[in-house]
Formats: C-alpha cells, structure tokens, sequence
C-alpha cells in the first residue's frame, strides 16, 4: 500500500520501548518499529528517550511513572501533544494520528477539523467512565480492540478493528529443556491474583517465581495482605524484572502462571509462548484466544484446578507453542491490522470532508 504519514502518541510514563513494566509501552514500540519497516512515515509522540526506527518529539525530557494514575500527566500530555500534532500537519502533513493515553480521544473532535481520523487502541477494560467517554465521542474516534473479548463486551461503540498484539519471537531466546520452577509476572493486584498462583504451586510442591511490580500503594497493600503471609522458602520474590531478565526468566520456566481474575483484555502471554513456555491460566477475558488449550497451555475454570494444571503442563510442547506465536502474533499480522484500520478512518473522514465540501 502506499506509504502514510502516521502519528504514534504514547502515555508519558515509561520509555518506548520500556526498561521494565510499561504493557502499553511495548506495544507502541513493536507498532512503530513495524511501521516503519512496512514503509511509513512514523512520527512518535511520547516522553523520554527513543528506542524505535521512528521519527521522535519529545514532549518531556523524563518519562513520570511516579505520577501514573494522576489526572494532570495525561491533560498536559494530550495538549502538548496537540502541538505537536498542529506543527507536523503544517510541516511536513499527516493522514492519521493514533493515540495510546487516557485523555488524547478529547482532542478527535478537533483534529477532524483539520481533516485528520483519530484511532485508539483500547489497552486496558472499556467499562465504566471510559466507556461512557468513548460513547460520547461516537465516530469521532475509531477504536481497536486489542481482543475480540475485549470488543463483545461493548459493543456499541464505534469499533473499526480487533487487531491482537504481537511480539518479534526471535528476539525471545527459544528453550525447550526447562527449569522447575513456575513463574508469575505482572504487578501486585488482585486481577491478576498472584496470591492465587502462590496457593496453586503451593498445592503442586512446585517452586513459584514471582517477578512483579510493586510501587504504587495499592500494590504495596496487596503484597502485605495477601503475598507476604502465603511465602515459603520454595517461592522467590524476584522483583520487577527488565527486558533480559523477563527474557531470561520466561525461557527457563516450566510455565507461566496466568490466574487472572478479570476480563483480561490481552495480556502478554504471547512472551512465555515465544520462548517454548506453556501458559497455565484460569479462562478469562482474552485467555481462550491467546492459548490454545492442551496445545499451548492449560485452561481452568476453577483455581483449585490450577495444581493440577502446573504438574500436567510437562506434556506441552515448547515448539508448538511458539509456532502457535509466529503463525498468529506476528508484527506482519500487527502492521497489515493497523493499517487496514488507518484506511477505514481515513476514508471516513474523507468522506465526510466530501460531503461538507458539497
């Protein structure tokens, strides 16, 4: 297809790529890197330094996890990168800007004036306030669901794509010996109930490995009430881990514990599958899309079957589960998603400038 001018503005809270935690963050990277390497003009919007092939501006010299969850980060975010936005149409043009923040959707209305489509990927739950906020803004914005789960569970909104995440998996080291050990990532919450895996291991006389983030005091709290007194001398609390270590970690477990107890929308169980690691997960949200069950890992419907599930995960195959990653979270299949939904809304807005103009 022919080249676009494209707009990537990302939250201001984590590098692109991040060093650690930061989901979001991973995802615009991978987005950008394909981008450009499928031909497009990619200009990225974010804080920090720059870890992509794409054109970068800066809107702050230092990304802010600390103030993660405030309300004023992402207002002065969304109108910094306005002007940011304003400079490249006058400059150098634009066809379509996409927003990954909270607060960016606000400005659609006014970018459609200067002729420009505004797409969001929805990262996180469209419940509640965000809902009620995607709603208002209609056709204003085009949404991509980062699952089809994710998407069902609104499905009045105004919805142009599902494209799932994806991962480079030779950039994941393969290894099908594995270690004893199991292995829980993600942060301290309980969505994604680590006091859970705990039990689970526990249970399976099975070594857990928990490698998570723990800074915000909702976390803090969590690991006080509910981890702290569950640890034994076979669990290991690793720490937030970074990119190598995550990396290092994933290869060498025999699964990665995934007791999500809500609607996850996507989650990165692609990881553990690219390094030949099966994923024992209770189902849940976009689990069931992610893992293929017996194949890839196991499914269970109840966390007393998680015990079970660590002992049977031994018959998976580490080949099938990163061919499962490679044949269906690709960075082809992530770049040939988006730009399909860049046209969709492009051709929206050029269609409605047409009317106008009539």
């Amino acid at each position: 297809m022919d080249s676009l001018r494209i707009a990537l503005v990302a939250p201001p809270y984590f590098d692109i790529p991040p060093a650690a935690y930061g989901g979001v963050e991973a995802v615009v990277a991978e987005l950008a890197n394909t981008l450009v390497d499928r031909g497009h003009r990619v200009t990225l919007i974010a804080a920090g330094r720059n870890g992509t092939r794409a054109e970068f501006r800066p809107l702050w010299d230092e990304p802010m996890p600390e103030r993660l969850g405030e309300p004023f980060p992402e207002v002065a975010h969304a109108a910094a990168a306005r002007e940011e936005i304003v400079s490249l149409v006058r400059d150098e043009g634009l066809d379509v800007v996409h927003d990954h923040t909270l607060a960016g959707p606000l400005l659609a209305p006014y970018y459609r004036t200067l002729g420009l489509p505004t797409v969001i990927t929805a990262h996180g739950p469209v419940t509640g306030d965000l809902r009620d906020l995607y709603r208002s803004l209609g056709d204003q914005i085009g949404l991509v669901a980062i699952s089809a789960r994710q998407r069902g569970l609104a499905p009045e909104l105004n919805w142009i794509a599902t494209v799932h995440n994806a991962v480079r998996a030779e950039t994941f080291p393969f290894r099908a010996e594995k270690d004893d050990y199991a292995l829980w990532l993600g942060r301290y919450h309980q969505d994604k109930a680590p006091h859970l895996a705990l039990d689970a291991a526990h249970a399976a006389d099975i070594p857990l490995v928990l490698a998570g983030k723990c800074h915000e005091p909702l976390e803090k709290a969590y690991f006080e009430q509910e981890i702290k007194p569950r640890l034994t001398d076979a669990d290991t609390v690793f720490g937030m881990a970074d990119a190598a270590q995550k990396r290092r970690l994933l290869a060498g477990a025999r699964c990665l514990l995934f007791p999500i107890q809500w609607e996850e929308p996507f989650g990165m169980m692609i990881e553990a599958m690219a390094c030949g690691t099966p994923v024992v997960a209770l189902r849940g949200g976009s689990v069931p899309e992610v893992v293929e069950h017996d194949v890839t890992g196991i499914i269970c419907d109840h966390p007393d079957k998680l015990a079970k599930a660590l002992i049977d995960v031994d018959e998976i195959s580490p080949t099938a589960c990163r061919r499962r990653v490679m044949e269906h979270f690709g960075v082809d299949r992530l770049g040939a998603g988006y730009e399909a939904s860049y046209v969709r809304a492009m051709g929206k807005v050029y269609n409605e400038m047409a009317k106008i103009s009539i």
